[in-house]
């Protein structure tokens, strides 16, 4: 049963990010335009006490594809620490949010807890870019920190968490080395939307809404032919030789039948893909704050990364 702190918090936070339907695909892609063009896409830091004295940031420029200009990535490691590894950290906001302060939070938390060096690309958000200004430059990345000998783990929340799988694909099929683990907290793997069980599973989701997460899904993928791609809808591609992956989701999530179809999938192609689905519990409950479910997730996925069983 979920916890009191859980409903309360399934109650506010899609208040406070006024969460709603879309009136109009039109008068949305609008609103967004409008939005994007006030953001100053700094790192958001602010949800974590003392960020300046206890952690330090780099920032890299990865190239353009084709959008002409490239895209910063940050690299946030813990003051007075050697990083035993690297976390590559893809955000989510259905493609068309920057990262947010509680992203930072949950990076800072890996970069302490695990020892780790976490790098977040602040990637091109939709309607403005596709992912064709995204996904070649954060596979190139990844491949070259892999090629570079670094321990890589590629995690990825909400339409993060199918970039992350997406990404994992790219650098499969590169035929170099691959991350050591992939670890993906409620993942937007299938853009198509076909399962229909999706449809009666947001009915009781205060945070997510399916008019808006067909809109988003058609810019990202910059046309509907582009919807089913193995960059755009990952859980409907091929699986097979994927790292060890361990996946986070709640009932209480639109995307939840997405997650159960990337179980069942993997299991038919032999990807070691531990699932945990958790009863009445809403979208990327594992990153929200003071959480007793989301203890529960971190220290599955401690167990993990530190190659135990995260049961």
């Amino acid at each position: 049963m979920p916890s009191r702190r859980h409903e309360l918090l399934a109650r506010v936070v899609p208040r406070l990010r006024k969460s709603r339907e879309l009136d109009s695909p039109e008068a949305e892609k609008a609103r967004l335009e409008r939005w994007h063009a006030t953001l100053d896409r700094k790192l958001p830091t602010g949800a974590v006490p003392f960020f300046g004295r206890r952690y330090a940031v780099v920032r890299e420029e990865l190239p353009a594809v084709s959008s002409g200009h490239g895209f910063p990535s940050y690299a946030l490691t813990r003051r007075g620490t050697t990083p035993s590894r690297t976390v590559v950290y893809l955000h989510g906001g259905g493609f068309v949010g920057p990262i947010d302060p509680y992203q930072v939070r949950y990076a800072a938390r890996l970069a302490s807890g695990v020892g780790a060096r976490v790098i977040m690309p602040d990637y091109p958000l939709t309607p403005e870019h596709t992912w064709r200004d995204a996904h070649g430059p954060i596979v190139e990345l990844v491949a070259r920190l892999l090629k570079d000998g670094e321990d890589v783990t590629l995690v990825g929340d909400s339409a993060g968490g199918g970039l992350a799988l997406a990404v994992a694909m790219g650098v499969r099929d590169g035929g170099g080395r691959q991350p050591g683990q992939l670890i993906l907290v409620s993942p937007w793997v299938d853009l198509t939307i076909s399962t229909p069980e999706t449809y009666e599973v947001t009915k009781t989701d205060p945070w997510l809404f399916v008019g808006k997460m067909k809109a988003y899904a058609e810019w990202w993928a910059g046309s509907p032919d582009e919807l089913g791609r193995s960059e755009v809808s990952p859980g409907l591609a091929d699986l097979a030789g994927l790292p060890p992956g361990l996946m986070f989701f709640g009932t209480r999530d639109s995307l939840a039948p997405g997650g159960r179809l990337l179980t069942r999938r993997a299991a038919e192609a032999g990807w070691e893909l531990t699932s945990v689905e958790e009863p009445g519990l809403i979208h990327v409950y594992p990153i929200l704050p003071f959480l007793p479910e989301a203890g529960r997730a971190w220290r599955q996925t401690i167990a993990f990364l530190d190659g135990g069983s995260p049961r």
